[in-house]
């Protein structure tokens, strides 16, 4: 069945089986992903993705048609790792996994693997605000429009968190030597 989203939604609030199972695998993955990244933590990532296809089913009649329907799942899965994210700094947590981005790479890793182990721990070490902007537009490709309505901020906000991410990212990238700083040019005396 291919249906746009408004269609699809339709069906959906009629109790179509099918289009509630094709709005999940239309959007799964979009959203699972980000719960991972914003959660780092695959069991919490895969709750909160239930909790959010729940609430959007539960939602789903509040859906504005003339507004696109990702950014309006993504913004309940943004509010929904918020909340996560405040229940679990709340309660102690156990160390029961190791994501394998954040290991430290081998000495004979190649320097490709290297850099891209350290910019993965820099995305996980960026403040929440930042590192979900981040997540949305280098990982997910949604634009700028896209992410301040699913964060519910101004375009220049989304603009200016993701510049910001880019050079916390970039400076810790300097620090480890990983990129080298912008070469000086020599001035006629030298």
């Amino acid at each position: 069945m291919s249906v746009d989203d408004a269609a699809l939604v339709r069906l959906c609030l009629l109790g179509n089986p099918d289009a509630i199972g094709i709005l999940v695998a239309r959007y799964h993955s979009d959203v699972f992903g980000m719960c991972v990244r914003l959660l780092r933590h695959q069991q919490d990532a895969e709750d909160v993705t239930q909790e959010v296809f729940l609430r959007v089913f539960r939602s789903l009649e509040r859906w504005d048609s003339t507004r696109p329907l990702r950014p309006w799942i993504v913004g309940i899965a943004i509010n929904r790792c918020r909340t996560w994210l405040g229940l679990r700094s709340r309660r102690p947590e156990t160390v029961d996994f190791l994501d394998e981005t954040l290991v430290a790479p081998n000495v004979n890793a190649n320097e490709t693997r290297e850099l891209s182990a350290e910019i993965q721990s820099a995305v996980q070490d960026l403040r929440e605000d930042y590192r979900t902007v981040f997540v949305l537009f280098h990982e997910q490709g949604q634009g700028y429009e896209d992410i301040a309505r699913a964060i519910d901020r101004p375009v220049g906000t989304v603009k200016t968190w993701l510049h910001r991410a880019r050079m916390e990212i970039l400076e810790r990238l300097k620090r480890r030597g990983l990129v080298e700083e912008e070469t000086r040019r020599p001035t006629s005396g030298e």
